[in-house]
C-alpha cells in the first residue's frame, strides 16, 4: 500500500467476529447513557495499492442487538426501531478512506444515508498460529431519525425518553485471508 498505514498488505481482509464489537451509546432520560452493541458482525475489507483503491462492506445482523436487558433488546428488535423481522441486515459499504476518516453508506430499514467515521489505525500483529491480524478503532455520532428510527417519548418535564443523537464506537480487528 503507498499511501501507507504501516504494515497492512494488500489482499482481502475478513472481519473477526469474535475480537470485533460494533456498539452505541444513546442517551437515556436525557440525563444518562445506554451503551449496547450488536453481536453478528460480518464483513470484509480490501485493501488496494493505495486507500482510495480501498473498499470495506459490513453487514449486521438487527437481531443481535444486545443491551443487557431483554425488554429493551426486544423493543430494539420491534418495528419501534430496527423491524429485524422484515429487516433482518443493516449494511455499511465505503465510498472512501483517507487514512482517519472513512465515509460510507449506511442502510438501515431499507434507507441509505452517508456516514463518516473517526478512524485509527491500531497496526498489524501475527497471532501465535501465523495468522496475520489487523485492528482499527471507528467512532461516529449519527441522527437515528434520518433512518426511521423515529419512536420516542416525551418526558413529564421536557425531553424525551431516548435520544436522537446516536454515538458509534466500534473496535475491528481483521484477519488475512490466505
Amino acid at each position: 500500500m503507498t499511501d501507507t498505514l504501516t504494515g497492512l498488505s494488500t489482499g482481502t481482509w475478513t472481519i473477526d467476529p469474535t475480537h470485533t464489537e460494533v456498539g452505541f451509546v444513546a442517551r437515556h432520560l436525557m440525563v444518562s447513557k445506554v451503551r449496547g452493541s450488536f453481536t453478528d458482525v460480518a464483513g470484509t475489507v480490501v485493501v488496494g495499492e493505495t486507500l482510495a483503491d480501498s473498499t470495506a462492506e459490513v453487514t449486521i445482523k438487527t437481531a443481535s442487538v444486545a443491551t443487557g436487558t431483554a425488554d429493551r433488546d426486544g423493543h430494539l428488535r420491534s418495528g419501534d426501531f430496527f423491524d429485524s423481522e422484515n429487516h433482518p441486515d443493516m449494511t455499511f459499504r465505503s465510498t472512501s478512506f483517507d487514512g482517519s476518516t472513512l465515509t460510507g453508506d449506511l442502510t438501515i430499514k431499507g434507507v441509505t444515508k452517508p456516514v463518516s467515521l473517526d478512524v485509527e489505525f491500531g497496526g498489524v500483529a501475527t497471532d501465535p498460529w501465523g495468522n496475520e491480524k489487523a485492528a482499527f478503532e471507528a467512532s461516529g455520532e449519527l441522527d437515528r431519525t434520518q433512518w426511521g428510527l423515529t419512536w420516542n417519548a416525551n418526558l413529564e418535564k421536557g425531553g424525551v425518553l431516548v435520544s436522537e443523537k446516536i454515538k458509534l464506537v466500534i473496535d475491528l480487528q481483521l484477519a488475512k485471508r490466505a
